[in-house]
């Protein structure tokens, strides 16, 4: 009679951390080929590839010029694994915290440049004036492999000069968004006289 010789495998429970680094690798990875769908856990949409990093440019910067435009620029990654169903823009620094904004006025492009804007987009924006909040919303999400550019417009650039900064965040299309940082766009304003 043969004898048979049975090697004792040794399984071991993985950590909840790694075992969640696994999976949501393994995820990422797989839905990086179906770039169709979005990735849904617990009832909330995540991107897969979110985008990491927010432009912000403006062509007027001294204070109190009027009808200025901020153009915040946004790429989507082709595994983006969701389409852009919007964005949060916050002002988290700057002294003049009033200069108010003409949020009807609000527009965003695909594609092109600030001074050669591309294809127009459908968008929706609010302003909760106190918490120096937008909420930008795309009824058309901007689909993965595009660049998007929201344009703000205040009255006026800020009366007080100094680094302006705002905390874009990015939210996925899609049930109960969970939304990913991209960042700051900051803004510098001066003085008429500051190169005097």
């Amino acid at each position: 009679m043969k004898r048979i010789e049975v090697k004792r495998i040794e399984v071991r429970r993985l950590s909840g951390r790694l075992a969640g680094g696994l999976i949501s690798g393994a995820l990422g990875a797989a839905l990086a080929v179906l770039p169709g769908l979005a990735l849904e856990l617990r009832g909330a949409t995540y991107f897969t590839k979110p985008p990491w990093s927010v432009d912000l440019i403006s062509y007027q910067t001294y204070t109190y010029e009027t009808r200025p435009e901020y153009y915040f620029r946004v790429s989507l990654d082709e595994a983006a694994g969701a389409p852009l169903g919007g964005l949060t823009i916050r002002q988290t620094r700057g002294v003049d915290r009033q200069f108010p904004f003409s949020v009807d006025r609000t527009t965003a492009f695909l594609g092109g440049t600030p001074r050669r804007g591309g294809e127009k987009i459908p968008v929706g924006a609010s302003f909760e004036e106190a918490a120096r909040l937008f909420t930008i919303t795309f009824p058309e999400p901007v689909q993965p492999g595009n660049t998007v550019t929201v344009v703000l417009r205040p009255w006026t650039n800020p009366s007080a000069s100094d680094t302006y900064m705002f905390e874009v965040m990015a939210l996925p299309a899609g049930p109960n968004p969970s939304p990913a940082s991209l960042g700051y766009g900051t803004l510098r304003i001066y003085n008429f006289g500051d190169f005097n």
